[in-house]
């Protein structure tokens, strides 16, 4: 990320910032949707006219669109192939896909001579006679 990417940081942040404090600072009209179904104004959205506030989140909502799309261009991978290539390119492997390849063979446990035999298991269990329900 060069020093364009950080001045877009930089300039993001603040816009973010100044856009949330903008939004809290704004009083609740009242005629927000409720003045559509009653009639408030002659226009079918309210009053068109809007005080310095609103004006200004208007302009910093467009300045964070626009500093948004453009921190998304500058910080794009540089082949354009994807995320996918880029993270294979960084872990150095060809393929990826390590869930079909073959598990690796587990070391064979070492068993100490004494208890090299272990005793049989039962071979058959005793059989099992359903009970008569009434």
């Amino acid at each position: 990320m060069g020093l364009i990417g950080i001045l877009l940081l930089v300039v993001f942040v603040i816009v973010s910032v100044l856009l949330v404090l903008l939004v809290l600072v704004q009083g609740e009209e009242g005629d927000s949707l409720g003045g559509i179904f009653a009639g408030g104004s002659g226009s079918a959205f309210g009053s068109r006219s809007g005080n310095v506030l609103t004006k200004t989140t208007y302009i910093l909502g467009g300045l964070f669109l626009a500093t948004s799309f453009c921190l998304a261009l500058a910080n794009r991978t540089p082949s354009g192939s994807g995320v996918e290539a880029a993270a294979k390119k960084i872990e150095g492997k060809t393929s990826g896909e390590w869930w079909n390849q073959a598990p690796a063979a587990a070391p064979a446990a070492t068993v100490p001579s004494d208890q090299a035999t272990l005793p049989a298991a039962p071979s058959a269990a005793a059989p099992v006679t359903p009970t008569p329900t009434k």
